[in-house]
């Protein structure tokens, strides 16, 4: 009766039947063996052509989803066939899939738990070495590769993203309509960049409607060579233009702040992620004292209220309107006499035409705001990555919306 129960759910073919099964107590382990039936000819793998068979490879041993908490090992010796075309190939097995140690049923599951969890976690719960579970990671990952669709993004953003603390970089393109990352590589530079669309011809890259990106000036330049009508598709993300003044509006309170205290002025102390907010976003236990620190006459309160209201450009009716509601913000942050505040409005304004396409395209790169939230997290819980195929990985894998899992037979 066990015998029958793993033909059926192990072998799931005509052609194969378990001819035993072994339990090892003492090693908590459950050995099942498989064996052919001796037809007349093979399919080749490469072309599904009726083969002769050649002979057979050395027994192999498959990892398979564990038996009452008993791991489980599925052995066989598989036949090879000798193709007129291919030469002589190994034949494929029903239970697994090519090159693989493991199952297509425990693939499955460890991409599951590997999906949920980071790579050490998951080999223990797996009962895998870190370098086994890895490599079912990247095996995913190659696998959904080749089954992606060949399809160019009408929408894409650029983004860069540090693999942990120091400078060094990876380049992100990500499709923004669909949500995930259609291509990573290493760097933050123009050959970066084409590196990371290398999938797509030069002809392909035309049909791209508009991309969100910041004002990297490697990026800008390259892009322009990319697109066609660059200065009507380059759209520099509103998100990156808010972040320039967050760091203005730091520089003006540090500044501040040490000419306070010079004084025993300890009013800024403190005070530092209250700026960094958005008025709507502004958490309940900062409000009071937030307050205070707007009605005093302080140059910080002045640069945020000028960072807030750089916001409202992106709620403007179209581009006239937007062009002309920039032009009084300008002169108002060029009066500011607040330096780090004018080097911000100085950079938008060498820029302006193509942050002034957003009211032509409606885009900005906060469709990649779950997928930087995403890699954060995976940061996080790996303490950076030291090897870049390893983060480039780990970033397909959750966030490249692939087809991940093993063909089941």
């Amino acid at each position: 009766r066990l015998v029958s129960d793993w033909s059926s759910d192990v072998c799931s073919s005509d052609l194969w039947t378990v001819s035993r099964v072994e339990l090892d107590v003492k090693g908590q382990r459950v050995e099942v063996f498989a064996e052919h039936k001796k037809p007349k000819t093979w399919p080749c793998p490469e072309c599904g052509v009726a083969c002769k068979l050649h002979d057979h490879d050395e027994e192999r041993v498959w990892r398979h989803l564990d038996s009452c908490q008993f791991q489980t090992f599925l052995h066989a010796r598989i036949p090879r066939v000798n193709c007129s075309e291919h030469g002589v190939r190994q034949a494929r097995v029903p239970w697994a899939e090519p090159r693989s140690r493991f199952t297509a049923l425990f693939e499955r599951l460890a991409i599951a738990v590997l999906l949920e969890t980071d790579v050490s976690g998951a080999a223990k719960i797996l009962g895998l070495s870190w370098d086994e579970a890895q490599h079912v990671k990247e095996r995913a990952v190659a696998r959904g590769l080749l089954r992606r669709p060949h399809q160019v993004p009408r929408l894409m953003g650029i983004d860069e993203k540090s693999l942990a603390k120091g400078h060094r970089y990876a380049t992100i393109a990500c499709d923004l309509e669909a949500g995930h990352v259609i291509g990573i590589a290493e760097g933050r530079t123009g050959d970066s960049l084409v590196a990371a669309l290398g999938r797509f011809s030069i002809n392909e890259l035309q049909t791209i409607e508009a991309v969100a990106m910041d004002m990297s000036g490697a990026f800008l330049s390259r892009m322009r060579v990319l697109l066609d009508e660059p200065d009507d598709k380059i759209v520099f993300d509103r998100f990156h233009i808010v972040a320039h003044m967050n760091e203005a509006v730091d520089k003006v309170r540090r500044r501040e702040n040490k000419a306070l205290r010079a004084d025993g002025d300890d009013t800024l102390t403190g005070s530092r992620n209250m700026w960094l907010y958005g008025e709507e976003n502004l958490p309940e236990k900062y409000e009071a004292a937030f307050a205070a620190l707007r009605s005093a006459d302080l140059k910080t309160a002045r640069a945020w209220a000028i960072k807030e209201s750089l916001r409202q450009l992106w709620k403007q009716r179209n581009r006239t309107a937007g062009q002309r509601w920039w032009k009084s913000w300008h002169a108002w942050a060029v009066r500011s006499r607040l330096e780090p505040i004018k080097q911000v409005a100085a950079m938008v304004q060498r820029h302006l035409p193509n942050v002034l396409t957003y009211f032509k395209h409606r885009i900005t790169n906060a469709g990649s705001e779950a997928i930087n939230s995403v890699i954060q997290m995976l940061k996080k819980r790996a303490f950076g990555y030291r090897s870049f195929p390893n983060f480039r990985t780990a970033v397909l894998f959750h966030c490249g919306g692939l087809s991940l899992y093993p063909s089941h037979p």
